[in-house]
């Protein structure tokens, strides 16, 4: 498979992930594509992706946002160490679902452990990414980043 079928599949397996994972509406807008750095403004959870594809997928919002998924999933209200944990948890859901997703297409995934980032970020060290807005229902717009590590020099 090439890598933009790949892509495709990826980007196709995020989004399904987060309709999948989320109990609320979702509506997704079109990718789009940016350099780096990428600035994460307030909170976030990186995970790694390995396999056919080398990159990594980051969900970036805000710990309000993050907080109204938990209280929407969970009924309670999160916060503080709560809140990271649920926030690395979260991004382990959702990218567990898409190597279930992709499996499916014939392209085999792994993850690495979420990283939960908090406060003003810089993101560098890949050669594209595709920026995925998504606004939830009641809660505001998060962000999915998808970027594709250089491969240039294995």
């Amino acid at each position: 498979m090439s890598n933009s079928t790949h892509i495709q599949t990826i980007l196709n397996g995020t989004i399904n992930s987060l309709k999948t994972i989320l109990p609320m509406i979702i509506d997704v807008k079109s990718p789009s594509i940016i350099n780096e750095p990428y600035e994460q403004l307030e909170m976030g959870v990186l995970i790694g992706l390995v396999g056919d594809i080398k990159g990594r997928i980051i969900i970036d919002g805000t710990p309000e946002k993050f907080s109204s998924l938990g209280s929407a999933m969970f009924g309670m209200p999160l916060e503080g160490a709560m809140l990271e944990s649920f926030t690395g948890e979260l991004g382990n859901m959702i990218a567990g679902n898409l190597c279930t997703y992709t499996v499916q297409h014939d392209l085999e995934l792994d993850i690495t452990p979420p990283t939960v980032m908090v406060g003003h970020t810089k993101l560098y060290g890949f050669k594209q990414a595709f920026k995925i807005p998504a606004t939830i229902e009641g809660i505001g717009e998060i962000i999915i980043l998808y970027t594709i590590d250089d491969e240039e020099d294995e």
